[in-house]
């Protein structure tokens, strides 16, 4: 008898709890920012809209929202997770998930202010990403994921509510360095090409120039000769009057 009064109280607790969890579970699907910005998806980071408001119902100003990162294949093992202590960002290589981006239920203000961008940059941390003294570090993304993320509402002890999983989010890839085309595009010969062309055509004007101010010089070289020397009769030529002549000319006259 005792045997079955405790089985249905472990069912009872059970069915509780499905009940309280069922109600828990906000009606909010994280996303991208929809603000256009640049990097809003790089290679370690991207940037989501802020949950401004979405807790509102359920949580009280003290209570801490958190932020879950997880591989995208992994997320339908997170109910089954031991403990949320255990995901920090240095273990997300063998958890699968980490927490990160911890603040109060107050620092996403509500109502929205319509005149502040209200982002958080997932992935954006550094400096902390070996230090074990902070294990929630907000680190760069190890590779392109996919990934899915979801907020938690968050008292000292338990989970209070908790919003959907986001859609698959996707990082930009780098390209392999086997990967990469070093030989030169047609377009680059074709640009070769006309450089070339240019290059001549350019040559050709110059000496045409060049020939042009050389017949304008020598002309003007010409005229200032021709002012300076007049032209000079034959020296074989002599012509002269002898006074005997007019003599002769004056008496028979």
């Amino acid at each position: 008898m005792m045997d079955v009064l405790a089985v249905s109280m472990v069912l009872l607790i059970g069915i509780t709890i499905h009940a309280v969890h069922a109600e828990e579970l906000v009606d909010y699907t994280p996303h991208l920012t929809s603000e256009e910005m640049a990097g809003k998806i790089t290679t370690s980071t991207f940037v989501l809209q802020q949950p401004n408001c979405v807790f509102k119902e359920v949580a009280s100003p003290t209570d801490q929202i958190w932020l879950v990162v997880g591989l995208s294949e992994a997320v339908q093992s997170f109910k089954n997770l031991p403990s949320l202590k255990n995901l920090t960002y240095q273990s997300f290589a063998t958890n699968d998930f980490y927490m990160t981006l911890n603040v109060t239920m107050s620092s996403y203000s509500c109502p929205e202010n319509p005149n502040e961008i209200a982002v958080l940059r997932v992935g954006a941390e550094t400096t902390c990403v070996t230090d074990l003294w902070r294990p929630y570090c907000n680190g760069p993304l190890p590779g392109p994921g996919p990934y899915r993320v979801r907020f938690l509402a968050m008292n000292s002890t338990s989970i209070k509510a908790e919003s959907k999983w986001s859609d698959p989010i996707t990082l930009i890839q780098g390209k392999s360095h086997d990967r990469i085309d070093v030989k030169p595009r047609r377009r680059r010969i074709g640009t070769t090409i006309i450089a070339t062309i240019l290059s001549i055509l350019s040559a050709i004007l110059l000496a045409a120039l060049i020939a042009t101010f050389i017949y304008k010089y020598s002309n003007i070289c010409d005229k200032q000769m021709s002012t300076n020397f007049p032209g000079m009769q034959d020296p074989t030529i002599v012509r002269y009057t002898s006074h005997q002549i007019l003599d002769q000319l004056s008496n028979n006259s």
